[in-house]
């Protein structure tokens, strides 16, 4: 049975630095997402795939976004996603300067110029009971093989300082640690190693995405945390798998500032939304 395009959803297709994402703008039209159809929507095989997926929703400020990894999961923060969908609204509205809420609080993004887009993640919650971690302990080297750092950034993060983060076989060892005990709502987990003066070569495995080529707000996390261990100032580069990020930990929050890209946009099928819903 053929349908007209008002009856199928719409959706863009985004990415920061390979960190892809499926983007449903709900402003106009009511969306209503489950866990099922998100996990259907991430599969790369029989739907589209994205690492994570953010719902654009009417709010007080510019627009509220709320955020699903691939395992229908919910995310406090995304924060490549973020500055995706702020190009795309700055592009919209023709602002430079947005307010966007999330589960995280109140965002602010601006146009950082050069096709470039700055997000402000807000200031990391470092005590053990905001990240959270499962008992009161020392955040800045954990009980753990490795001595990880915590950093809560609307998610939480364990942070492993290493020589060489490109040798570290992140498949095995990011699941390994996602769900350790320490973390109750399990952990995105770094590996990270100095490269040069503020310059950190950082590999990412995220709760409930997997391997990702890039994180805003691991990369946020990691910025931190190599601070706080006085490996970098406040101001670092840092290089992921799929590019670079300048991450800036300022009095008020820690800002974020990359590329973006609107790759296509699409329409998923009433039928296909009836079967998989």
């Amino acid at each position: 049975m053929k349908h007209t395009r008002a009856q199928n959803l719409p959706f863009m297709k985004m990415h920061g630095l390979g960190n892809d994402f499926v983007v449903l703008d709900a402003r106009a039209r009511s969306v209503v997402m489950t866990p099922a159809l998100a996990m259907a929507i991430a599969d790369r095989h029989r739907g589209v795939g994205f690492d994570q997926l953010a719902l654009i929703e009417q709010d007080s400020g510019d627009a509220h976004l709320t955020f699903y990894n691939a395992d229908g999961s919910t995310a406090g923060a995304c924060g490549n996603a973020t500055r995706c969908i702020a190009r795309f609204l700055m592009d919209e509205t023709g602002k430079s300067e947005l307010t966007l809420t999330t589960e995280r609080g109140t965002l602010l993004a601006r146009d950082a110029g050069e096709g470039l887009t700055s997000v402000n993640m807000g200031p990391p919650q470092l005590e053990w009971h905001e990240i959270p971690l499962a008992s009161e302990m020392d955040t800045l080297e954990l009980p753990i093989e490795g001595k990880p750092t915590a950093t809560g950034m609307g998610n939480p993060h364990c942070t492993f300082f290493v020589e060489d983060a490109g040798s570290v076989d992140i498949e095995s060892f990011g699941p390994a640690h996602e769900h350790h005990p320490l973390y109750p709502q399990r952990t995105n987990v770094q590996v990270a190693s100095l490269i040069g003066p503020d310059h950190l070569r950082m590999r990412v495995w995220e709760r409930g995405a997997g391997l990702t080529l890039a994180s805003g707000s691991s990369s946020c996390a990691t910025a931190v945390a190599a601070a706080r261990r006085g490996l970098t100032g406040r101001r670092v580069t840092i290089e992921l798998d799929g590019g670079t990020l300048q991450v800036d930990w300022r009095e008020d929050g820690v800002w974020m500032t990359g590329p973006t890209a609107h790759v296509f946009d699409g329409h998923f099928t009433h039928d296909w939304l009836e079967m998989v819903s």
